[in-house]
């Protein structure tokens, strides 16, 4: 065979097996605005059963899967995470910088998202008298406990308490794990660790075997365990890009895999292998017109951090009604906030410290 068959030969395989990720993952052009603004969806539709008809009811998709559809999507939301996470470290001069870009995504939306909670809907709900809403001890704790993260506090005095769900806050508590992430990247980032393959093998090995560990742990570290697979997977995806391929049926492999082994121990980190493929073939593949949405902005986490307390306001407002029209009632209310807050909040932090990033001296890993 010819060295130019040789060459068609390979490129016709290449060209089956699927597109290299990493030839894929440069610049903005792809979907996962549209990803993440559906994944925020997904857990607005799911929250809407407890929200309309209390904690006890049986999300969409849990007992087909052991898995709610709001769950789902905050699984899609870490695989993406531990991807664009670690490439946003190796994009940065020094910790300083990473940390703050960081901090500019998570904190001032809800920062925002907490004071209009407090200040606005808790006011207008409350069954106590102004003054003792506002001189209750929960009152002045709710906004420097949940931006802690560490001890979130879900409900305020006198909110809801009429509700199916008599709380304000149900979805924040994920923020903390994703906090920890990051972390997580930051200390594989300065020990080096994260820039040598065969280390980095070596330490997500031993992060299985904390995953798998047969020890009962408290209920936090538990979630963090089951939140932090998908992230380490989206970090397994940046670091060997290269090698990985986006596939239609390399995903639908997957996915029988992951159908198959639904009773085996493997049954989550198998559907967290497929969920997470699927979420990058989505983000990457389809091109066309769909690429416009990601034009818009980000509104995924405005959604996700408003999403709760307004499907508990419409529930106050019209009544708790079917978890449908809580949707319908809900979801414009937090898309309009989302929308506000990704171009009124969101999006001038981060272009505030990516401007003030340049001046942090360049970054030197510990070895």
């Amino acid at each position: 065979m010819s060295r130019a068959a040789r060459d068609t030969l390979v490129t016709s395989i290449m060209r089956r097996a699927g597109t290299p990720l990493r030839d894929v993952a440069q610049g903005r052009d792809n979907n996962f605005n549209l990803v993440r603004f559906c994944a925020a969806t997904a857990v607005l539709v799911s929250h809407a059963w407890p929200v309309a008809l209390g904690p006890e009811q049986i999300e969409p998709l849990k007992s087909a899967l052991g898995h709610s559809l709001g769950q789902l999507a905050v699984y899609v939301f870490f695989a993406l995470s531990g991807f664009f996470i670690t490439a946003s470290f190796e994009r940065s001069m020094s910790p300083a910088v990473f940390i703050t870009l960081r901090a500019a995504r998570l904190f001032p939306g809800l920062a925002v998202s907490l004071v209009f909670v407090a200040c606005v809907i808790g006011p207008l709900v409350t069954i106590l008298p102004a003054k003792d809403y506002w001189t209750d001890a929960e009152t002045g704790m709710f906004f420097f406990r949940n931006m802690g993260l560490v001890w979130p506090q879900y409900t305020l005095p006198g909110v809801f308490t009429g509700n199916p769900y008599p709380t304000v806050e149900g979805s924040i508590w994920t923020l903390s794990h994703e906090a920890a992430c990051y972390f997580f990247v930051l200390i594989l980032g300065v020990t080096g660790i994260l820039a040598r393959g065969g280390v980095l093998f070596c330490v997500l090995i031993l992060y299985a075997a904390f995953y798998a560990a047969p020890v009962e742990f408290h209920h936090r570290i538990v979630q963090l365990q089951w939140l932090s697979l998908p992230f380490v997977v989206g970090i397994a995806f940046w670091k060997w890009r290269g090698w990985l391929r986006l596939s239609l049926p390399v995903l639908a492999g997957l996915c029988v895999f992951a159908y198959l082994g639904r009773t085996t121990p493997f049954a989550y980190p198998l559907m967290i292998l497929a969920l997470s493929y699927g979420a990058f073939w989505l983000g990457y593949a389809p091109s066309g017109r769909v690429r416009l949405f990601n034009r818009l902005g980000d509104y995924s986490y405005g959604i996700y951090i408003y999403a709760f307390p307004l499907q508990g306001l419409a529930v106050w407002l019209w009544g708790a009604g079917s978890p449908m029209a809580n949707i319908l009632l809900s979801f414009p209310m937090a898309l309009i906030c989302a929308v506000a807050s990704w171009h009124w909040v969101e999006k001038p932090a981060l272009e505030n410290a990516r401007a003030g990033a340049v001046k942090w001296p360049r970054f030197k890993r510990l070895w």
